[in-house]
């Protein structure tokens, strides 16, 4: 009998391994965090497209998880697409003059907004807008201009 306890108790020792894994991967897959709330503040940047920016994508900085996007709008003034970004309070010194620009991670296709850090002594603070920005990159738009390319050169042919 102790025989099948042992048994029992590895089986249950995996199966609680195993739903604590799948609860890992549910969190990093969700973008969720489980960690205490250090505060955070919320700006804002520009972008003439914004590709498959979603809400809840990461913001990074220097590889680093900042924080994520927690809105996106449409300007009808501008044409422009409105990404709000919360920011963990524990990255407070972002300096003023950063840019923002859209990437993809990965071979899933998802995006990401990446702020590269400028120079400036005075930092983002809650409401600030980020004013450098760069658009996500179109793969369609890149083929396309590739093929015209091609189909351009050989004309002169």
């Amino acid at each position: 009998m102790t025989r099948d306890r042992k048994i029992e108790a590895a089986v249950g020792l995996f199966v609680v391994i195993g739903l604590a894994a799948l609860l890992m991967l549910a969190v990093r897959v969700g973008n969720l965090t489980l960690q205490t709330d250090y505060g955070s503040y919320r700006v804002t940047a520009r972008f003439e497209n914004i590709g498959g920016l979603k809400v809840r994508a990461p913001v990074s900085m220097s590889g680093i998880r900042i924080g994520q996007v927690v809105g996106l709008g449409f300007d009808p003034e501008t044409y422009e697409a409105i990404a709000t970004l919360e920011i963990d309070g524990r990255f407070a010194r972002v300096p003023a003059d950063s840019s923002a620009s859209i990437f993809t991670a990965g071979l899933l296709g998802e995006q990401y907004v990446s702020i590269s850090p400028g120079v400036d002594e005075e930092f983002l603070a809650a409401g600030d807008e980020i004013g450098l920005t760069q658009s996500a990159m179109i793969l369609e738009r890149l083929i396309g201009r590739f093929l015209f390319d091609k189909a351009s050169a050989g004309d002169g042919d």
